[in-house]
């Protein structure tokens, strides 16, 4: 299934725009009950203004809660940011630290955090465990544990360590776009062959292609829809421009 899950999202990634681990250390607190776009609207101005952890640090609380507002539970994650940067430069010279360890004492920052922190911005591998990642490893049976630390446990020694943060990405990637939590896409899934939670939605390909979503949904639906593996995204471009041509 890994080995699937790489050939279908090959575009997998870190889905918050930022540049440094501060910067991505923000905007993972900030995806908290919201989404990645919506994070990524209100990041420019907020990193353009808040550059450094000092910044943070003495930044006015109604001044971050105007910024912060659109991204939803602003007073808790202006509170969070605020205490993160005054944290920071008390204990850590300003700077994000790399470990795990202490990475989970900075206010706003837990295990879900903090590894994507670790996997992104300092390529150190790590588990991501969002509601997308426990819902589908649940799913495919490699674990039946809902503790986020005891998931990290269970799921770690199945896939070689070098691979962990970006497996995060694609099973992400997968829940967002096919493998839904109310009705997943079962009838149009790369995966239906091995999982043992196939027929929980639709199975009809017609049906589960118009569940589809992602930047290629209407590709990957056409292709489901005429009964067609579902492809990667170079594939699915030939595939639509042979259409277009044809």
């Amino acid at each position: 299934m890994n080995t699937e899950l790489a050939r279908i999202h090959p575009d997998a990634h870190c889905e918050l725009d930022f540049r440094t681990p501060l910067e991505l250390t923000v905007a993972t607190i900030l995806s908290a009950q919201t989404t990645d776009k919506m994070v990524n609207s209100v990041t420019p101005t907020l990193f353009a203004k808040y550059p450094s952890a000092v910044d943070y640090a003495a930044a006015d609380v109604s001044e971050m809660e105007v910024l912060l507002k659109p991204t939803g539970f602003f007073r808790v994650k202006t509170k969070s940011v605020i205490g993160l940067g005054q944290a920071l430069v008390a204990r850590y010279g300003g700077e994000v630290p790399g470990k795990l360890a202490d990475l989970v004492t900075l206010p706003g920052v837990g295990r879900k955090t903090a590894n994507v922190v670790l996997g992104n911005a300092f390529d150190i591998p790590g588990i991501t465990v969002d509601t997308h990642f426990q819902r589908l490893v649940r799913r495919w049976a490699w674990t039946q544990e809902s503790d986020p630390a005891k998931i990290e446990n269970a799921v770690g020694p199945l896939i070689p360590r070098k691979e962990w943060t970006i497996l995060s990405h694609r099973v992400i990637f997968h829940g967002r776009r096919v493998c839904h939590a109310r009705k997943p896409a079962c009838g149009a899934c790369a995966l239906a062959l091995w999982c043992p939670a196939y027929g929980d939605g639709p199975v009809d390909p017609g049906v589960a292609a118009t569940l589809i979503k992602g930047p290629d949904a209407a590709a990957r639906a056409r292709a489901a829809a005429f009964g067609l593996p579902i492809r990667t995204p170079g594939e699915i471009a030939a595939l639509a421009g042979g259409e277009q041509s044809a």
